[in-house]
Formats: C-alpha cells, structure tokens, sequence
C-alpha cells in the first residue's frame, strides 16, 4: 500500500498511567510478557503494506527506542521502508502544551517531504488489529476530507473515562468529538486513528498551530467539523486503551479468556515483536499453573493463577501469584502471597510478605524496590 505513510503518535503528554509511566512510555509497556504496545500499530501497518513510518517518542525515550531498535523486525522492506525515530525538539513544563499538534509542527519538513498521498495515523497506547488497506479503501470509496476509526461501547459509564468519543450521524458522519462524558453506557470511543490526504493533514497542522499551543488534531477536525466531511469506521475485534492503570491491568488479564484472544491475535495477521532468546520456563514438581500465560526463561516452584507471567520471571516454593501482571526478571520469594497486582520489572518480593490488594483497585510494585 504505497499511497500512505504511516505515524504511530506517543500519548503526548496528555496521557499518564500511574507506576509504570514513570519509567518508560506508554508504547513500551509490556504486553502479555512478550509484546510492547507499540508492536500493534507497528504490526498493522507493516502488515497493510505500509512501510514508511514515523513514530513520534515523547519522555523517557530509552526503552522503546532500544526495543524499536532499526525496526526490521517488523517485517518492513529494507530497501524502500524504515521507521523513522522522531523526538520533540522541546519539553515544556506544563503538560498541556505538549500536545500532538505540537509534536507534528516540530517535525513538519520531515512530514512535508514525504512521497505519499496519504497518511494514517494511529496511537502507541492502544491494542487492537486491524488492515489500515481496507481502512485507506473504505477513506478513498466514500470520497470523505477525513475518516477517523471508533468501537462502540457499552461500558463508557465506567470504563474508557479518557478517551474521546464520536457522535455520528445516521450515515456514519462524524458530529462532533468529546471526552467521554461517563454519562451513557453505548458510545463510540475514538481510537485515535485517522486517514486523510498528507496536504490537509499539514493544513490542519498549521491552522491549529495559530488557533491555540493547546489545540490536538482532535480539537482541530472538531472546530473544522462544518467545513470537512469527516465519517466513521467501525472496528470490530479486540480493543483496549491503555490510558488508565486499570485498564492495563484489565487488558492483560483479559487475554486469559480464548475468544478475546482470537479477538486480538488472527492467524494471517502476526504481531512482531523484538525476540529474546531464553530457555523455555521450568515447572517444578512443587509448582501448580492454573489459567495462565507464562513467557520464557521462568523458573516456576510456586503456585500461579489467572496471571499474566514475563520473561525470566522466578517464582519460589510456596509463594503464590493470583491475579497479577507480573513483568519481566522479577522476584517473588518463598511463602510470598501476592494478589491483584502489578509488579514492575526487576522487583522482589521476599521475606514471606503477604500483599493483596482489592480487585476493583489492582496494586502496583515499583520497579527495582524490594519488598
């Protein structure tokens, strides 16, 4: 699909997930103890034949740039493809003004220069699958200035609090753009994703640029809204935001269940990912596994259950781990009790601690502390 390059956006500061944010960001959080949230995106663009793409890093930049690395473990043609690595030239100080808007104004030569008639764009801090060839046909049939991907809903009165929501007409126009209320229980959440000819998306960077130093490229297609034919997409499938702690935990945990995993993961569709060669994970005679996906190089004695395991992950006799995301290298001890959790990278939890926190309110381990 050489009519469209592609930007995967970071959350540009207008997203912040507690713990874990502080370390790295948000497109390089673990995923099921192999993936990074990034490699969905990524993935779907390399898989709809899209093979020029920007991805915009915003604070913190080590680990996903480590782990995005040349990317030619997308599958991108080396020869005409890359994946270009661009970061804010400034930081501000106030968090509403690192905006999209601004990250792309800062970047506009290079956005300017490319070859492609269209763009599309799509977050580092959504999971999803979807063929953004279909997508560019759908855009390039219905003769729409934009069209802007949603799933509709019917949790928003408690779950997907930060996202933006479409209202759209009968014919799938797009009214108006808003954050979710938490008033209804059927919306159509944004996915953040949009597809539009490269010449209006450099427009609307620089009409919003003069409007306002807040303004997002939400904001601007919602004050632009009467003079552009802007139409919505449904999605169908898996779908999380990773915008709230709870709902990364939730997003995780969610792959235990098999129909939300074939909703995610499709045979002709791979997601790639940087490989890390280990061992495959050892189950003692003491250990008990229940309902649980467990990367490699683990060493399991204890107990699991309904967990989501990272790599290298060592998990000692006695010690139970029930309901947790447990990432990559960590710790938990001998006769060790941990339920509903987050436990960052590099923890450990020893001395025969007890923490268990309520399962509406996951608790979180920080990274390196040990416990």
């Amino acid at each position: 699909m050489a009519k469209a390059f592609g930007i995967v956006t970071a959350s540009a500061g207008q997203v912040y997930v507690q713990g874990l944010n502080d370390h790295r960001p948000i497109g390089a959080f673990s995923f099921l103890g192999r993936y990074r949230a990034i490699d969905f995106p990524i993935s779907n663009m390399s898989n709809s034949g899209i093979d020029r793409i920007q991805v915009y890093i915003d604070r913190r930049p080590r680990s996903l740039t480590e782990h995005l690395g040349s990317g030619r473990h997308y599958n991108i043609n080396s020869k005409r493809g890359k994946i270009q690595l661009l970061y804010p030239d400034t930081s501000y100080v106030n968090a509403i003004y690192n905006t999209d808007i601004a990250a792309f104004h800062e970047n506009l030569d290079s956005i300017s220069r490319m070859h492609e008639e269209y763009v599309v764009i799509a977050p580092s801090y959504m999971i999803y699958t979807y063929d953004y060839e279909e997508l560019l046909n759908r855009h390039i049939e219905s003769g729409a200035d934009v069209t802007l991907l949603y799933h509709r809903v019917d949790s928003a009165k408690t779950s997907f609090l930060s996202n933006l929501v479409l209202n759209l007409n009968r014919q799938k126009g797009v009214q108006s753009i808003e954050r979710n209320p938490g008033t209804k229980k059927d919306q159509n959440v944004f996915m953040d994703t949009y597809v539009m000819k490269r010449e209006l998306f450099v427009e609307l960077i620089e009409k919003a640029k003069k409007i306002s130093s807040m303004y997002t490229l939400a904001q601007i297609l919602n004050a632009e809204n009467e003079e552009l034919d802007i139409r919505g997409v449904a999605h169908k499938g898996y779908f999380a935001a990773l915008t709230e702690f709870n709902s990364y935990y939730r997003s995780n945990l969610d792959m235990l269940d098999p129909e939300a995993r074939k909703g995610l993961f499709k045979a002709d569709w791979p997601i790639y990912t940087r490989t890390t060669d280990a061992c495959p994970t050892q189950f003692y005679e003491t250990s008990s596994v229940k309902n649980a996906l467990v990367a490699n190089g683990c060493t399991i004695e204890g107990t699991v259950e309904n967990s989501v395991i990272g790599r290298g992950v060592k998990i000692r006799k006695g010690a139970v781990v029930r309901n947790c995301v447990v990432l990559a290298y960590v710790e938990i001890g001998e006769n060790v009790l941990v339920e509903n959790q987050v436990i960052d990278k590099w923890a450990k939890v020893i001395h025969g601690n007890k923490i268990v926190a309520d399962p509406e309110h996951p608790g979180y381990i920080n990274r390196d502390d040990t416990l």
